[in-house]
């Protein structure tokens, strides 16, 4: 069965102040998606899926889906803050996602076999695209799963904090936790992160694997999902109820704890570059610009 790509373009974009997934990276109008899907189709991927929001489907393909979709099979699917299992209904003023987890459940009606997952507003470089097809293409146990590790310090900002999450490991490669933290900053050489709005901060290992949800799953991880949603809304939605999220770092570490599934660590020193501020934008393009010099890129990818 031909792996699927799951491309998470629903977020809000909330510290980048607006939709990063419509903004374009180079002179050629391009977004970072129209990079990683050229990268995706180089690497193997012929079936794309999209999450998005359902208002702003006309928009997305006709600023990036309608080129993307000459050269795949391009589908989308649209998550909702409504679709819920039966019985559980949206907490009264809730307008935030429920999170990536949900997003990916979203696409459930078009995934029939492997599948691997990225967000659409990071760009991960080649390698990331290989790595995962390899592994979704050959033959392996179905309970066992992937996730392309970058260091730490290869996917910082000078612009703020980020998000990521911080992964252990134990010595033939498997991913043993994901610890989510949700505000990392740089220098490089010496990352920290915060846990109380910054009063006070913890040292991180630049060199840490982190996950920036990369993730190669087989179809049986849909299951898992639908499995831990319930238990996430019946216990963790009524403590939270308009901003608890439904990550999939979350779902992997129950599956981990619960013996059922595994994960194999794919490590990568490729170097993150993303727009989680409007100012990384300039480094960014800069970045793009250096590698279609380099002939990595075409000027224009379609």
């Amino acid at each position: 069965m031909e792996p699927t790509l799951v491309i998470m373009a629903a977020g809000m974009g909330s510290r980048f102040g607006g939709l990063k997934q419509m903004t374009a990276v180079d002179d050629a109008g391009q977004v970072i998606l129209d990079y990683s899907a050229y990268d995706a189709i180089q690497a193997g991927f012929t079936k794309l899926v999209c999450v998005i929001k359902r208002e702003m489907e006309a928009d997305f393909r006709a600023r990036v889906g309608d080129r993307i979709g000459t050269r795949c099979e391009l589908r989308y699917a649209f998550q909702a803050l409504d679709d819920l299992p039966a019985g559980y209904a949206v907490p009264e003023g809730r307008e935030k996602p429920w999170g990536t987890a949900h997003a990916v459940r979203a696409a459930r009606g078009l995934i029939d076999g492997p599948f691997a997952v990225i967000n659409a507003d990071d760009f991960y470089g080649r390698g990331a695209f290989r790595a995962l097809y390899d592994f979704l293409a050959a033959d392996g146990d179905g309970h066992t799963h992937a996730l392309v590790a970058y260091r730490l310090r290869n996917t910082l900002t000078e612009n703020g904090t980020v998000a990521r999450g911080v992964c252990s490991a134990d010595d033939d490669g498997r991913l043993l936790t994901v610890t989510e933290h949700t505000a990392i900053r740089g220098p490089a050489d010496a990352p920290s992160y915060t846990e109380d709005g910054g009063q006070s901060w913890r040292s991180l290992d630049p060199d840490a694997p982190v996950s920036l949800n990369t993730w190669g799953f087989r179809r049986s991880f849909l299951d898992a999902i639908e499995a831990r949603l319930e238990t996430f809304l019946r216990r963790d939605v009524p403590q939270n109820p308009l901003k608890a999220e439904f990550f999939l770092p979350g779902v992997v570490n129950d599956c981990l704890a619960a013996g059922t599934d595994s994960v194999k660590l794919l490590r990568t020193d490729d170097v993150w570059h993303g727009v989680t501020y409007r100012e990384d934008l300039p480094a960014l393009r800069e970045a793009l610009a250096a590698m279609r010099k380099a002939g990595t890129y075409p000027e224009r990818l379609w």
